[in-house]
């Protein structure tokens, strides 16, 4: 497989961690740019890891994920979404952390990568190499997320709380395209 083929990979994975950081972005307000990197850390090395467990997993693992991946994204992501919206429309204690928290970015950061275990799937189906297409993955991920992150800050600034309704029905939007997808095969 060329490069190009897998940059291409790279950046379909890549869309769904770049919109997730957006909404999350919008709603930071402390140490963003330590928020910003763990974010997109750690969606780059889910998006890398994810294909090398699909492309471990094998056949026999294929249909168990396949017939639930879906569900499990838009579980999460609905649900995260339901809560940024609910959180924007509620009066915020002055002292309270608008900050990124461990469980959320972990959800995220699964949620996010789903469809990159498929694609292990494929690797493995293919008999291509995975260590280079992971590390581009890993990469694109990263930087696309960090540059969403940092787009989604300015604008929480510009638009304010009001915004972050909006973060959170992009989550959603997410969550319901997934399943579609899914459900349309």
């Amino acid at each position: 497989m060329d490069v190009l083929t897998i940059v291409l990979i790279a950046v379909g994975l890549a869309m769904d961690a770049m919109a997730v950081s957006i909404a999350k972005g919008i709603t930071i307000e402390h140490k963003r740019r330590k928020s910003g990197l763990i974010l997109a850390m750690s969606f780059g090395v889910f998006q890398m890891f994810m294909p090398v467990i699909g492309f471990f997993a094998g056949l026999s693992f294929k249909d168990l994920i396949m017939g639930i991946d879906h569900w499990i994204a838009f579980g999460l992501l609905v649900f995260l979404g339901s809560k940024m919206i609910y959180d924007s429309t509620r009066k915020m204690d002055k002292k309270e952390n608008k900050s990124l928290k461990l469980h959320s970015v972990l959800t995220l950061s699964v949620a996010t990568s789903i469809d990159a275990l498929m694609v292990g799937l494929s690797f493995a189906f293919l008999q291509i190499s995975i260590l280079e297409p992971i590390l581009i993955i890993g990469l694109v991920t990263f930087s696309l997320s960090l540059l969403g992150f940092f787009f989604g800050c300015r604008l929480g600034d510009f638009f304010g709380n009001k915004i972050k309704i909006i973060g959170g029905l992009i989550l959603i939007v997410i969550g319901i395209r997934i399943l579609l997808e899914h459900l349309a095969l």
